[in-house]
């Protein structure tokens, strides 16, 4: 049986990208790749809480939400081969894809190219993307409101909904048009990638 120290170890070490690591343990304990996190974090805990790729882990995470975090699609192939549910939703409902969704434009770390991969690699896997969180955000809610373009247009290539509201009643096009209060989303990176979002979600029917 797996117990969450080891996974947690597995998800640092994706989140750090210590392919030594994370393959090291893959390898002797495959079924890593099936775990799900029993205790995540709970308000402002530092302890689970991934510097490197600025997010908390919760209850219900696996490996494979770290990787899609970490837009990491080749960690998170192997994952997949060894029986990862791309489908698997944390204690928030958020599956991988969500996370995969969520960028920082022009951050030192982010890249477009590994995102779209990611987000690609998971929906060819047969992860849903109009799947909703707790909130009813999906990933392309999420993906407008962090501004990541390539992102956003695989999402919507791979058959996410243009219109779709959240739980909140906003659209995409609403979340596209307005400040998001989402780290990095002013940037000068974050606002052209903006632009870039809004003709994207026009051409598939969405209006501002």
């Amino acid at each position: 049986m797996i117990d969450d120290a080891a996974l947690v170890r597995l998800m640092k070490a994706i989140a750090s990208a210590d392919g030594t690591v994370v393959f090291g343990l893959l390898n002797a304990f495959p079924a890593l790749a099936k775990a799900t996190l029993k205790e995540g974090a709970m308000g402002a805990a530092t302890d689970l809480f991934l510097t490197e790729i600025k997010h908390y882990v919760y209850a219900g995470d696996t490996a494979l939400h770290v990787a899609a975090a970490a837009h990491w699609p080749e960690v998170a192939r192997a994952l997949i081969g060894l029986g990862a549910d791309v489908t698997a939703g944390n204690r928030r409902s958020a599956t991988p894809l969500h996370y995969a969704a969520d960028g920082i434009p022009g951050s030192p770390k982010w890249n477009p190219v590994r995102q779209s991969a990611t987000v690609a690699l998971l929906i060819a896997s047969g992860a849903d993307p109009n799947a909703v969180d707790q909130n009813g955000v999906t990933p392309l809610h999420r993906a407008v409101r962090t501004r990541c373009g390539a992102a956003a247009s695989t999402l919507l290539d791979g058959g996410a909904d243009a219109l779709l509201k959240n739980g909140n009643g906003s659209t995409p096009m609403f979340l596209a048009t307005r400040p998001t209060g989402r780290g990095g989303s002013g940037s000068p990176e974050a606002k052209a990638q903006q632009a870039e979002i809004m003709r994207l979600l026009e051409r598939y029917g969405a209006t501002p």
